[in-house]
């Protein structure tokens, strides 16, 4: 679609978020994942040996990652459905499919709008609107990748570091760190109402059933799959809970 039909005070748009130049940006973005992820796939592949890893344990742990995606995958792909009229494919494929934080997202974009007395998918939404929403957007994840550049060859030498005082917290440090994170995350749900409770409980229990089953059957794939499962059966609860 040619530039000229982009008008800032037009609210159609339509011809603005669907433009060609965020298609080809979004096709950008996810050709330089696809590219890394096959770079990453080769490595693991290579240094599996030299750490005692056999191609079965490589493959199985490839599998169970790809399941463990499915929830949060599912979560996210919801959310950027209900936003595509807001932002268009190309957009919410760039954001919210690549970076999953949608909540970010859209407080981002609401606060870009809020300073020019619009609001997001009101009738002052226009595409100089959408433009100055999406660039905050855009900015906003910025940050969080040159935080993460910065950042990580320090903490990787923080790593280093207590290491040779003392391995074994670094065997702790992360396991404690995702405990957190999960109960964290666990908590701010659970309180919502007794549905998410109940959910929490469901989901925890068969996760625990798969991989009770998977160690005493000797079934591997009871684990691999235990999550997705798990992902499954708290849905048909939270169903059941929410049509009572």
């Amino acid at each position: 679609m040619p530039f000229a039909s982009v008008d800032p005070s037009s609210t159609d748009i339509t011809p603005l978020i669907h433009h060609p130049v965020l298609w080809a940006a979004a096709a950008g973005v996810f050709a330089v994942i696809i590219l890394q992820s096959v770079i990453y796939f080769r490595a693991i592949r290579k240094a599996a040996p030299a750490v005692g890893l056999t191609p079965a344990q490589v493959s199985s742990s490839v599998r169970s990652g790809a399941v463990a995606a499915i929830g949060p995958s599912l979560a996210v792909a919801l959310i950027a459905i209900s936003l595509l009229p807001l932002f268009g494919t190309p957009a919410v494929l760039a954001r919210i499919g690549l970076v999953g934080s949608a909540a970010f997202d859209v407080a981002a974009a609401g606060i870009s709008a809020g300073t020019q007395g619009a609001q997001l998918g009101g009738p002052t939404y226009t595409q100089k609107i959408f433009a100055l929403a999406f660039a905050a957007m855009t900015i906003g994840g910025l940050a969080w990748m040159i935080s993460a550049l910065v950042l990580t060859p320090i903490l990787s030498r923080g790593d280093a570091k207590l290491r040779k005082v003392n391995p074994a917290v670094m065997a702790v440090v992360p396991t404690a760190a995702l405990l957190g994170a999960f109960f964290t995350l666990a908590f701010t749900e659970v309180i919502k109402s007794p549905a998410h409770m109940v959910t929490m409980i469901v989901s925890a229990a068969a996760m625990g059933v798969c991989l009770l089953l998977g160690r005493r059957l000797r079934r591997p794939w009871l684990r691999e799959w235990g999550l997705g499962v798990a992902i499954i059966i708290a849905l048909a609860a939270a169903h059941f809970m929410t049509a009572a």
